[in-house]
């Protein structure tokens, strides 16, 4: 018998119970006459509560779990059937001897008794399951009073097995101060952590606070360095996607924790009307990028999930994590380089994609300046192809994912880069109604392969020193998975031939950056040199070009450009030069066609 049976079959009998107690209350003497007529009355309601159960889902919420919001439910299903009740008393008490107002006595009997149960069972399952006897147990103080603190308590109080013993709050709301949750006090805000460290023992600050920010974070992380108590936290928003917070997800503080942003709303409506149910190819998507990308489309169930790339590891490890993850999604792994057009033509004719995430990319600025023509095959020729097909092949929505390094480039990586972001425009003007081509603009993803993060800590690995080219570079950083919600969010914006740019918040000092590396890896006596700038690279990024001007867009961290298009046969003629150029290795021809093309480049030759 399962559980759904089970529940049933106990509310049925809780509730049968509560008409009986109503008639037991009601009568001072219960003579024979009276115990048939509550056994009618009750007899004649087990349908109709049956029906109302069944109606209104109640035997399939999990008890363990039950909220205040269940209970909200479950009084407006009691008292549905309360008037229902009441309706029928008229006719009732024809028969019976029924007072007039006993079906409400039922109802709040019913209510308490139904509630009561689910409470029960809440705290059946939510008590302490293993005795701490015996164990080392570490002294925990919590950073947030607030929901994910509170669940965080819970989950230790409930598992004392795993050694945490959460001994108080700490929350920088003033008016918490002093007050107690889930039995615990709050002890003061982030200044008062040395002193509720000294006064409860405690050897561990968890900072439960998934949707703070990263000063915040860094704010608490520093607190507990100087209290000398070790800090460990909850993922953010963007990795918890409303799960429960639990001890399992407990993780070191890591460099992402610290640049944190507030986390951007996306409408979930408007990626869901352009995703659900659609087959969706997606380029490089064994890749950093690529690979969120793909996860984040997952979670719009798309009807199928097409994953295109050149290396057969990456595509085969996001073929099986999508496979295990999202079992109900048709997935379709295909090796496939970019550059092959004819190659790209059959998965398109045989797949038909309605949406098409263009991620493959060369995109590291030295390796590329000492391989130009492998910046333009991979990055100009095979988003050329991927344009021209979603053309012949009606794709309905093309989104490119460009850089920060497209605008104002000083290397080869860049500026092919901006040029991809032109033919991306020069496809959206020769579109069908219906369809929709854009490129998206963003910066540096925080762990991305190759990316400065785990450099430095391959560095540190070794034994340092760590390496930064100068100690005034900055760059734009964003978490990979916020970076792909914002790109699913500006595909489905939609304006045809428009650049997007995502809201990249405040540059980040690369020297800074390294610091938090460092403190956060517990590494001693690491240095820092200045190896000196690398070719191709600028000292800080930008966003957009003197010549284009941004407007807003109906999201608040999502903002067009208007990019500055050359006509098609200038474009063509370009195009047509470059690939000459890259036929023939010419380093240097390539470097003065690029810089002839974009006005505001600014490579060297």
């Amino acid at each position: 018998m399962n559980s759904t049976v089970i529940k049933s079959l106990a509310d049925i009998g809780v509730y049968s119970l509560a008409a009986v107690l109503a008639f037991v209350l009601r009568f001072d003497q219960l003579g024979a006459h009276i115990w048939t007529d509550a056994l009618v009355y009750t007899a004649i309601g087990v349908p109709i509560k049956a029906l109302a159960l069944i109606w209104s889902r109640e035997s399939r919420q999990i008890w363990r779990y039950v909220t205040f919001e269940d209970v909200s439910r479950l009084i407006r299903m009691v008292v549905l059937v309360t008037v229902i009740m009441l309706s029928l008393t008229p006719v009732l008490r024809l028969r019976i001897e029924l007072p007039w107002f006993l079906a409400i006595s039922e109802g709040i009997l019913a209510l308490t008794l139904l509630a009561g149960l689910r409470f029960l069972t809440r705290w059946w399952f939510g008590r302490p399951r293993r005795s701490t006897q015996g164990l080392t147990v570490t002294r925990v103080l919590i950073a947030g009073a607030g929901d994910a603190g509170r669940l965080m308590a819970a989950e230790l109080l409930r598992f004392p097995h795993n050694g945490l013993q959460p001994v108080g709050f700490l929350d920088d709301a003033v008016e918490k101060r002093g007050m107690q949750l889930m039995g615990l006090p709050v002890l003061g805000g982030r200044g008062d952590l040395s002193a509720a460290a000294a006064q409860t023992h405690a050897t561990l600050l968890i900072i439960a606070m998934p949707s703070a920010g990263g000063q915040i974070i860094r704010a608490y992380t520093d607190a507990a360095r100087d209290a000398g108590i070790p800090a460990r936290t909850v993922p953010g928003l963007y990795e918890l996607l409303g799960g429960h917070v639990t001890t399992q997800q407990l993780r070191e503080v890591s460099v992402e924790d610290l640049l944190r942003r507030t986390p951007v709303e996306v409408d979930q409506a408007s990626i869901l009307h352009y995703l659900g149910q659609q087959t969706v190819l997606v380029t490089g998507a064994g890749g950093s990028i690529g690979s969120e990308i793909v996860r984040q489309v997952a979670r719009f169930r798309p009807g199928r999930l097409i994953l295109v790339g050149r290396g057969e590891n990456s595509i085969f490890a996001i073929e099986q994590e999508l496979k295990r993850d999202w079992p109900e999604i048709d997935v379709v792994a295909l090796i496939a380089d970019v550059r092959l057009e004819t190659r790209l033509d059959a998965i398109f004719r045989e797949h038909r994609p309605d949406v098409v995430f263009h991620a493959a990319a060369h995109k590291h600025v030295p390796l590329m300046e000492s391989a130009p023509s492998e910046a333009i095959r991979n990055n100009i020729f095979g988003t050329r192809n991927i344009a021209e097909l979603c053309l012949r092949h009606r794709v309905r929505r093309l989104v490119n994912i460009s850089t920060d390094k497209a605008v104002n480039p000083t290397s080869v990586m860049g500026a092919s880069k901006r040029v991809a972001e032109m033919v991306i425009a020069d496809a959206a003007r020769r579109t069908q109604p219906g369809q929709s081509f854009v490129s998206v603009r963003f910066g540096n993803v925080l762990g991305s392969r190759g990316s400065v993060v785990p450099t430095f800590m391959q560095q540190i690995s070794a034994g340092g020193p760590i390496t930064v080219t100068h100690p005034d570079m900055t760059r734009y950083f964003m978490t990979i998975p916020e970076a792909s919600r914002l790109v699913l969010q500006a595909g489905g914006l939609a304006e045809n031939g428009r650049v997007y740019l995502l809201n990249m918040g405040e540059p980040v000092r690369i020297v800074d950056l390294a610091q938090d590396v460092i403190r956060l890896s517990g590494a001693h006596d690491i240095d820092i040199v200045y190896s000196g700038m690398r070719p191709g690279e600028k000292l800080y990024e930008e966003l957009l070009t003197s010549g284009e001007g941004t407007a807003t867009t109906q999201h608040q961290d999502i903002f067009s450009a208007t990019l500055e298009q050359p006509d098609a046969s200038t474009l063509m003629r370009l195009i047509e030069a470059l690939q000459g150029a890259a036929l023939q290795e010419d380093g240097s021809q390539i470097r003065s066609l690029l810089h002839d093309a974009i006005h505001e480049s600014q490579l060297r030759n």
